[in-house]
């Protein structure tokens, strides 16, 4: 290959690698840091420098990289074993890549492409989670799931966090159609993924996005005078949910009998709700100790082993909340790094240039926003990803002069 033309075809690699990772990162982990790697190269090996300084300088690739940098340096102090601090960091270098991946969504044709790449994946997992359920496909090599909990390529938590953000794309391709039949298709679509999250697979997180996720787009795309109809609408179908028998409210009922029954300072045992505030509780400790600078950055499964040292509690690696995660490690500037960094997401989100992008956006900040209030989203590999693939991809497309 003449070495002149490397540029141009390491450009292109990388502009398909990360295209591709639309449809790889709801199936699969190997998939995705090969596609990662490819993008990677392309990016240093393709030139264009002048438009990768300005991806670096959109005003959302600057928080997100202020946020990488607060974390780098948080590896500099703790009592953190070196090893724990390089892999929390290393799980936390998806940030890094939205401005690689904005460089490479910067033209409106690819974003399109990449957007399809991610709604065709998560369509070819909805329809394999009924055909599971239903007993057309039995548990294999790669199907994690069975007839009473149809996910397809991930664990529950993860398979409800995209069907419902699926639902919420879908219904968005609803409405942007131009044709019956395909708005007709796009709904259908929306529904089914609505049904998987409530009616078919169980997790909690789910459900939440997938109600606020209805929300934001009642309010985004309706008058005024319909709106209000709708979030009653909203509400009752909420209501009857929880009542009819199956995961939801199943779910539900578990939950506030394990949210009843625990008690500060005492252990939890056998409950996933006990847990997780038993997690909140010691970790606010852990932040009321080191206010400013956090314990370091991978050095929360010491500080948290320590703080239960003596007791019946179970140590953890993570307290399954992003905000107090980062707290914890790197302090409250960390954390008031983090919340500016969903801030600037929503205020520029007005700016984007289709309205199409600007929901999707704001959605995507609700997706991880409210997830992040019961796991660490950020540290777990398909929602951290998926974060911030969609962030390049939607805010490459930032109006000049906006950022």
């Amino acid at each position: 290959m003449n070495l002149s033309a490397l540029p141009r075809h390491a450009d292109r690699a990388g502009r398909w690698a990360a295209i591709a990772l639309g449809a790889s990162i709801p199936v699969s982990v190997a998939f995705d840091n090969l596609l990662l790697l490819v993008v990677l190269a392309g990016w240093i090996l393709g030139g264009q420098w002048a438009d990768k300084r300005a991806a670096m300088r959109n005003a959302v690739a600057v928080c997100a990289l202020l946020l990488f940098g607060l974390l780098a340096l948080g590896t500099l102090w703790g009592n953190q074993p070196i090893a724990d601090a390089r892999t929390y960091l290393l799980k936390y270098l998806d940030l890094a890549f939205i401005p690689l991946f904005a460089y490479f969504f910067r033209e409106a044709g690819t974003r399109r492409i990449g957007l399809w790449a991610l709604a065709g994946s998560l369509l070819v997992t909805l329809l394999l989670s009924f055909l599971i359920k239903f007993g057309v496909i039995e548990r294999g090599a790669l199907i994690e799931g069975t007839t009473l909990s149809p996910v397809v390529f991930k664990f529950r938590i993860t398979h409800n966090l995209f069907m419902a953000f699926a639902a919420f794309l879908f219904a968005l391709m609803a409405l942007e159609a131009r044709i019956n039949r395909d708005r007709a298709a796009w709904g259908v679509l929306a529904l089914l993924a609505a049904v998987n999250v409530t009616l078919m697979v169980e997790g909690a997180t789910g459900y939440v996005v997938l109600g606020l996720l209805a929300l934001l787009l009642i309010l985004s795309r309706l008058p005024a005078r319909i709106a209000l109809g709708a979030v009653i609408a909203l509400v009752a179908v909420s209501a009857i949910l929880v009542t009819v028998p199956g995961p939801l409210s199943q779910r539900v009922t578990t939950l506030s009998a394990e949210i009843r029954d625990w008690t500060p300072d005492k252990a939890a045992r056998n409950s996933s709700a006990g847990f997780r505030l038993e997690f909140y509780s010691n970790t606010l400790r852990i932040v009321a100790d080191h206010p400013l600078t956090g314990v370091g950055t991978g050095g929360f499964p010491s500080a948290y082993a320590e703080k239960v040292r003596g007791t019946a509690m179970v140590p953890t690696r993570n307290p399954h909340n992003e905000y107090l995660h980062i707290a914890a490690q790197i302090g409250l500037i960390g954390l008031a790094a983090l919340l500016t960094l969903f801030a600037m997401q929503w205020n520029t989100a007005k700016w984007l240039s289709t309205r199409l992008e600007t929901d999707l956006a704001r959605g995507l900040v609700v997706t991880i926003a409210a997830g992040c209030l019961f796991n660490s989203f950020l540290l777990d590999h398909a929602e951290g990803l998926f974060f911030a693939w969609m962030t390049g991809l939607l805010f490459a497309g930032l109006k000049s002069g906006k950022s």
